[in-house]
C-alpha cells in the first residue's frame, strides 16, 4: 500500500494559504479518483482507494502542519507502509511559484512539516511532491508568507497547476518516482510563471 500525504493546517482560516497548497492537491486527487478522505482516525483525515491498481491511503495530518509526522507515523506503523511508499505533497519556498519538483529522499529546507516526518519515520527515504510558492522579499517574514492566502494572480493558475501535480502523483504510483522525476522535473510550467 503506498501513503500519500497532502500536508496542511486544519480549519477554514488556513484553507487557501500557500501552507496549504498540500492540502489542495489532496483534495483535488481524492474528487477525481472518488475516495473519499473523510475517515477520523491518527490525527488525520483519511481514505483508502485504489489508482492504476495499486491499494493507496490518502491522508490529510489534522494537527497542524509542525506536527505532521505524529500522524504519518501512525499511519504508517498501523497499516504497515514501507517509508519509501510514503509520498508527501507540500509547499516549498525554495522554488518559484508554478514549479513543481519530485523528489526521494534528502533534506527538508527548513520546511518544519517535512522535519516532523523525517523525525517521525526516523528517517528522510520518503519521496515528496514540492509545489513552488516563491519567497517574500525579506526572509524574516517568511512565517507569515506562508500563512497568508495566494494572491489573485495565483489563485487564477492554481487549477492548472494542481492538475499537473496531480498528474505527476499519479504518475509515481503507476510508474515509481523515478520515471515521474524524468517526466517532471525538467518541465517549468512556463506559461503560469510568466501570467503572475
Amino acid at each position: 500500500m503506498k501513503l500519500i500525504v497532502g500536508l496542511g493546517n486544519p480549519g477554514a482560516r488556513y484553507q487557501f494559504t500557500r501552507h496549504n497548497f498540500g492540502f489542495l492537491v489532496l483534495d483535488q486527487l481524492a474528487e477525481d479518483q472518488e475516495i473519499r478522505v473523510s475517515q477520523s482516525g491518527f490525527d488525520a483525515l483519511w481514505g483508502k482507494g485504489i489508482i492504476a491498481g495499486q491499494n493507496v491511503l490518502l491522508a490529510k495530518p489534522q494537527t497542524f502542519m509542525n506536527l505532521s509526522g505524529k500522524s504519518v507515523r501512525q499511519l504508517v506503523g498501523f497499516f504497515k507502509i514501507v517509508v519509501e511508499d510514503v509520498l508527501v505533497v507540500h509547499d516549498d519556498l525554495d522554488l518559484p511559484f508554478g514549479t513543481i519538483r519530485l523528489k526521494a529522499g534528502g533534506g527538508q529546507g527548513g520546511h518544519k512539516g517535512l522535519m516532523s516526518v523525517r523525525d517521525h519515520l526516523g528517517g528522510p527515504e520518503f519521496q515528496r511532491v514540492r509545489l513552488g510558492i516563491g519567497k517574500p522579499v525579506q526572509r524574516s517574514a517568511v512565517e507569515k508568507y506562508v500563512l497568508e492566502p495566494f494572491t489573485e494572480s495565483e489563485s487564477r493558475l492554481l487549477p492548472k497547476i494542481i492538475a499537473t501535480a496531480e498528474s505527476a502523483i499519479l504518475e509515481v504510483i503507476s510508474s515509481g518516482i523515478k520515471t515521474a522525476m524524468n517526466s517532471y522535473n525538467g518541465v517549468v510550467i512556463n506559461d503560469l510563471i510568466q501570467e503572475v
